[in-house]
């Protein structure tokens, strides 16, 4: 196998393999909701995918899956209304239509969503709320006595989606790598933060555009960008919305270690002759046994 034969194979392992168990449940609640809340019966109205999975960065196994539905305006001067947390009263309205779906499940609301938990681990955080002139969305916080909050998701999937094809697929590949990494190493980071990293490196990478033969490369380069990331830097701004994305801990030093695997994994695949297998392990070092060994 080829180097390019390596990533393909690791990245074809990275895709999310229950897509039809996701759907299923998704169009299950969008249903549900729409039946109590816009008297139709309709699966996709007014609901849409967030998240990683929104964005198409999801890897295998992941376990949240974040959705939004839109309600009708009038429920918010409903809930607005209240004079002691509206919010809260509109995720238990809410709670209470899943429940007429999956009565068994033990789903909660859970300050900004509800939790929707499911038997093999996976669990849906349903976020209600309103669409607003321009296209965000107006959102229900229960905690500390309710508040409204606004998120802009779209931009962001758009964002993505746009540069993703514009770098030949190689965007998502490489959040999704990143993804992978993140768990094996247990780096304190976020998907949205990863989403948004990639995206910026990404832009002015040499090979954007080439085939999966350069993805030693694009591993290399990117944990040597992450390396050289500040330090005191607080927030990054997502891509498209340019909502502020914070951290949570310090991905610096993992991804200098990992910069310097790489760098052994490329000497492996250099060498004369090459060292196939050395090099195969240094990137298991990396991402896992989920790439091929």
């Amino acid at each position: 196998m080829s180097i390019a034969d390596w990533f393909q194979t690791f990245c074809r392992k990275l895709q999310v393999s229950n897509g039809a168990a996701i759907s299923r449940r998704y169009q299950n609640i969008t249903q549900r909701l729409n039946t109590d809340f816009w008297s139709t019966t309709s699966e996709t109205a007014h609901s849409l995918y967030v998240g990683s999975y929104g964005r198409n960065t999801a890897i295998d196994g992941f376990s949240d899956l974040d959705m939004i539905f839109h309600l009708p305006s009038s429920l918010y001067e409903k809930y607005d209304k209240y004079t002691v947390n509206g919010q809260s009263a509109l995720l238990q309205a809410v709670k209470t239509s899943i429940e007429r779906t999956y009565s068994t499940t033990s789903i909660r609301a859970d300050g900004q969503v509800i939790v929707v938990p499911f038997t093999d681990g996976m669990y849906f955080e349903v976020v209600p709320g309103f669409d607003n002139v321009g296209g965000t969305f107006t959102y229900p916080d229960a905690n500390n006595g309710g508040v409204w909050r606004t998120t802009d998701p779209k931009p962001e999937i758009k964002a993505i989606r746009d540069r993703n094809g514009e770098t030949n697929g190689n965007l998502v590949w490489l959040c999704r790598m990143a993804r992978q990494w993140k768990q094996e190493w247990s780096v304190p980071i976020g998907g949205l933060l990863i989403d948004t990293l990639a995206y910026q490196f990404i832009e002015s990478w040499a090979y954007k555009d080439k085939s999966f033969f350069y993805y030693d490369y694009l591993c290399r380069d990117f944990f040597a960008w992450l390396a050289n990331q500040s330090l005191e830097q607080e927030y990054w701004r997502a891509p498209g919305s340019g909502q502020r994305v914070h951290g949570k801990g310090l991905f610096q030093h993992k991804a200098k270690r990992c910069y310097n695997l790489a760098l052994e994994a490329i000497a492996h695949e250099t060498a004369k002759p090459s060292r196939e297998w050395s090099a195969k392990q240094k990137w298991r070092e990396i991402f896992g046994t989920t790439f091929p060994d």
